[in-house]
This record gives C-alpha cells, structure tokens and sequence, in this order.
C-alpha cells in the first residue's frame, strides 16, 4: 500500500482537522497521501484512481458519495465515523489509528457490496445513468398525491402499484429508506436487492426480493411531478410514461473491514438501540 487518499466532509467542522493528522500520520509511515472534500467530484474524479486505499471521514453519505468513484477504480473504501448514524463506517474518531494500523500490515478483510445502476428512458432513448450503492426512489414531488407505477421484471409484468414512491434498495440501502418503509433487512453479503413501495393504497403492499441478474422497468404514469432521486441526492424530475431501469452495477464497492465478518448484526442492533 502506497497511495492513500483522504476525504473530508466540509460541513463538518472536525473533520478538515482530523484529515490533517490522519495525513501527518500516514506520512510519518512514508505513505505518500492526498486530500480532498468528498463534495468536490472533480478532485475525486481525478485523483481516486492509482489509489490503494480511500480513508474517509464524515456520515454515511459522505460514503455514498466516495463509493461512485471507488467503485469505479476499485479503490477500498475505509470509513471514520463522524455522522450520526454511521453504519458503513468501521473506525470512529477514537479509535481510527489502531483500526488503520491493522490496514497497513493487512489484518483486514474486503467486504463486496453490490451497486445498482439506474437509468431514466424516454421515449426509447436513455436520458441518464446514475450508480448507487444504497438505493433509487421513484416517486411524487411536493404535492401530496400518489403516483401510478408498473414493474416489469425481466420483461414480465409483475403488478402494478399507486404509492407515494417505489424504493429499490440493494442490502447497503435495505438499512436506510427501505427499512423506514417497512422494508426486509438484508445483510451485504447477499447479492439480492429489494423493491419496497411506500404508502401504497388499495394495491399490492408488499416488498419483493429479487437476483442479482434481474432486470427491473418501472413505468411511471401520473399528471403531476414525479422524481428519481439516486442515493438521496438531487431527483431528477420525469415524465408521465417515463421507464426507470434497474440492473446490477458492473461495479460493486469494497469496503476495508477489521472487525469479524458478523458486526453487521451487532451494529445494527445497537442503532436500534438493542444491544446488551
């Protein structure tokens, strides 16, 4: 390992500062390291790649955002915990140099997680891509009113919902929004992923777990506003008859771990407050 990136958060006051000492420290190694703000997408653009290793410091979107670049030039992830959640995170601001002195001499293990790629299709031709490691939401905008969906699956019709919004989470992703909506949680080492709807009325009310190689179309039909919002970023606003199709990412996201492969479960239950 020689090239080791780190990301900070910039709205997050102790994180410039943390950045500055993980540098200093990885120097001190004779690691050769860069910075940048895991806001800044062309500094990540240019630089992720010939990396060995992304250390970053913020919450859990501060990760999905690195994850984009990562994925793509299969550079690990290590995540130090400054948010509020923090579930994709394996240090904390405490205890990060023990945890990342176990990455340098290799007492680590790869954690695969599976992307999903989405893309927006319109009148037959493909408008948008996007790559995301937690989850799409379909659904309305400010107005409060349901929107009509068909999910095809593989070319099948599968059956048709009206909701406030169809959730496609793969097991990172079951954890946030989809688990809010009543969704299964999936640990990340299944190579499944989920579609949840949200609010359904008087229609089909239940999520549905798919393979890895399914090909998944939802068509959108309402005459309102309806958005695609990609790992809660900025929606993408649609049209009526719009198709939004999921697949499984060529690229999954590694993440270092040095914990055993089971904290999964043990962190999940002590965010939900049911650890011993």
């Amino acid at each position: 390992m020689n090239r080791i990136g780190i990301l900070h958060h910039p709205k997050v006051a102790e994180s410039q500062p943390l950045a500055n000492v993980i540098e200093a420290w990885l120097t001190e190694r004779q690691l050769t390291t860069w910075q940048g703000s895991s806001y800044d997408e062309a500094r990540m653009r240019e630089m992720v790649g010939g990396s060995d290793l992304l250390v970053v410091l913020g919450g859990d979107g501060s990760l999905l955002r690195a994850a984009r670049y990562a994925s793509v030039c299969d550079v690990p992830v290590f995540g130090i915990n400054l948010g509020r959640v923090g579930f994709l995170s394996e240090a904390q601001p405490d205890d990060w140099p023990d945890k990342l002195s176990k990455v340098l001499v290799g007492e680590c293990w790869i954690e695969n997680r599976l992307m999903l790629q989405a893309r927006i299709r319109r009148n037959g031709r493909i408008l948008h891509t996007f790559s995301v490691l937690n989850d799409v939401v379909v659904g309305r905008g400010r107005q409060a009113r349901v929107v009509r969906f068909q999910l095809h699956v593989d070319d099948d019709l599968i059956t048709h919902y009206t909701a406030d919004a169809l959730i496609v989470a793969t097991p990172t992703g079951s954890t946030a929004y989809s688990m809010a909506a009543g969704g299964p949680l999936l640990p990340p080492q299944l190579p499944n992923f989920v579609v949840v709807p949200v609010a359904p009325h008087l229609t089909f009310d239940r999520a549905i777990i798919f393979h890895e190689q399914a090909e998944i179309a939802i068509t959108v039909h309402m005459d309102h506003q309806a958005y695609l919002t990609p790992d809660g970023t900025d929606g993408i606003l649609l049209e009526d008859e719009d198709v939004v199709l999921v697949t499984k990412s060529e690229k999954g996201c590694q993440f270092v771990r040095v914990e055993s492969s089971g904290y999964f479960y043990r962190r999940l239950m002590g965010r939900l407050g049911y650890s011993r």
